[in-house]
């Protein structure tokens, strides 16, 4: 990945969260990774729609809504991500 691809998670959080189809979910309220290999693991939401609670999204520990990092296909004004990566 080139140095100006990369994003920092602070340029992610806050961003809404949409579906290729255009359906919102809610905002990337943070990311949780893993530690050892810094590999990105889930999309947390944060003022999740509706949509969102009544697909069959995992819930973390805290049972918030989680959405797996390699649904995401896109990152720009949205976060983009692919509902049949985790639907």
């Amino acid at each position: 990945m080139a140095e100006e691809d990369k994003k920092y998670s602070r340029q992610i959080i806050g961003k809404t969260v949409v579906t290729k189809s255009g359906k919102r979910f809610g905002e990337v309220g943070n990311i949780s990774f893993e530690t050892r290999t810094g590999e990105l693991i889930h999309i947390i939401l944060k003022n999740p729609t509706s949509y969102a609670t009544e697909v069959d999204l995992e819930k973390n520990d805290k049972n918030e809504l989680t959405i797996p990092y390699s649904a995401v296909i896109a990152i720009g004004d949205f976060v983009v991500v692919s509902e049949e990566d985790f639907a």
